[in-house]
């Protein structure tokens, strides 16, 4: 396999503190690459830009928001479109945080958002889906991931510049 460019992308799952519901937003119908599809927040890292400047970035611009990190759940590969090298991404994924569901307000780039639990995240997107995996991840970091760890990381910001 030639070797393509390596383009940076973030993925957002975002929680709202008020009820624990995980937000999904619907791609729009005219995206070029999964149009319709259900999704996190995710967008690509931009040249010169981290991947924390980045998160911040996009959920801001996909739902009005600042979230809070609450610590990274692991880095992804995975190609946009056809496994073709222009299309390879290199990803990482973090677990975020709102005060509440009220305050977001989705971008044109979706057609639509809705807040489940856990346990309907994954009724309701399909068996093969990506997303009930990380939150899956997510749910068990939160759940035994030690006091002391989580005050470290809420004081420190994740790039290592």
């Amino acid at each position: 396999m030639s070797v393509g460019r390596f383009l940076g992308g973030i993925m957002a799952l975002v929680r709202e503190l008020e009820n624990g519901r995980y937000l999904l937003l619907q791609r729009t119908s005219s995206k070029d690459v999964g149009a319709g599809n259900w999704e996190c927040v995710t967008g690509r890292v931009d040249q010169g830009e981290g991947f924390e400047a980045a998160l911040y970035r996009e959920v801001q611009e996909e739902i009005g928001v600042t979230p809070e990190i609450e610590f990274i759940l692991g880095t992804t590969h995975f190609y946009r479109g056809p496994a073709i090298p222009k299309n390879e991404l290199l990803g990482m994924a973090y677990a975020c945080t709102i005060p509440s569901a009220n305050t977001v307000q989705i971008s044109d780039e979706h057609d639509a958002h809705h807040w489940f639990t856990a346990a309907e995240l994954t009724e309701f997107l399909p068996s093969e889906h990506w997303l009930p995996r990380v939150i899956q991840r997510a749910e068990f970091m939160r759940q035994y991931w030690p006091q002391e760890l989580k005050d470290y990381f809420a004081e420190r910001p994740f790039d290592l510049n």
